[in-house]
């Protein structure tokens, strides 16, 4: 598979229209179609439902398209990284979930930024199975994550925050009103929780023996669209604490309190490029200068 032939499938696939695509690709209508047709060929699989009008992507289809994002998104990311003078350039891409604990991070960015205006930053949101797979496939360089968690493939800095859990509920609530929340206080709430299993581990063993008395009524990935469903009252959100700000929604921490730890991982024994590099070293001195400080 060609880079430019997957530029092309990338682009019929945003599009879903051949003549557009041909189009915004400035090659003719034939020398697309027929590109494709190869593609499909050379994979011996089926990518595009077609008819009159436009195209749709088929399962294949769907994969290749996850995987040419990657792929291309790694090539231009090389090619960037090996054609950079000694002055540090590129991008750094990093992915994480939401956590108070990004502020950290953030203030990390700005004043790496500050002193190399060359460099840019791409994020990425997504729960911590998601941020290690980007991680593996290479089109992450870094990635923030909080325990419960494996890190046993990566080198990592511990960041200095705790993340706090608690609840997001509707102000309506009578417990909203209390300072925390224990198990027993949500017993007959439905409650949205987490995704992720090694967090419902941990949930589980919150709850004690009360867990198998509990109504899940969802479970959520990152807070937003849960915190919408908490505003109208479909459910209690099981979450960790951020700074973000709901109209009629509060958070109160659950007790016995539930922390956890987070940390900014990469591969290991990965051969990194010098921008990239240069800013983990960055963090490692920042944090630690952060410790110190706090002796």
């Amino acid at each position: 598979m060609e880079l430019r032939v997957l530029n092309y499938f990338l682009m019929v696939s945003q599009e879903e229209n051949i003549t557009k695509a041909a189009q915004l690709l400035h090659v003719t209508q034939p020398t697309l179609s027929r590109q494709l047709m190869q593609l499909e060929d050379e994979l011996g699989v089926k990518l595009f439902e077609r008819s009159n009008h436009s195209i749709i992507l088929t399962n294949d289809g769907l994969l290749l398209k996850r995987r040419a994002q990657e792929i291309v998104s790694l090539a231009e990311k090389t090619k960037k990284e090996l054609t950079c003078e000694k002055e540090l350039a590129g991008n750094i891409e990093i992915g994480s979930g939401e956590f108070m604990s990004f502020s950290f991070l953030a203030d990390i960015i700005s004043k790496f930024s500050a002193e190399n205006p060359n460099v840019s930053f791409k994020l990425h949101s997504g729960n911590a199975d998601t941020i290690k797979e980007q991680l593996e496939s290479g089109v992450l360089d870094m990635g923030m994550l909080s325990y419960p968690v494996d890190i046993s493939k990566y080198e990592f800095i511990r960041l200095p925050q705790k993340e706090k859990w608690g609840i997001v509920i509707h102000k309506d609530y009578e417990i909203s009103k209390r300072s925390y929340v224990t198990p027993d206080d949500l017993i007959g709430l439905p409650l949205i929780i987490p995704n992720r299993r090694l967090i419902q581990d941990e949930l589980k063993k919150w709850f004690g023996n009360l867990y198998n008395d509990i109504n899940i009524f969802a479970y959520h990935d990152l807070l937003y669209n849960a915190a919408m469903m908490a505003k109208n009252k479909m459910g209690v959100v099981l979450t960790l604490q951020l700074e973000s700000k709901f109209d009629d929604l509060k958070f109160v921490p659950l007790a016995p309190k539930l922390e956890f730890g987070t940390v900014a991982v990469w591969k290991k024994n990965q051969i990194q490029s010098p921008t990239v590099e240069a800013f983990i070293d960055f963090a490692k001195k920042y944090i630690l200068g952060i410790s110190d400080n706090a002796i």
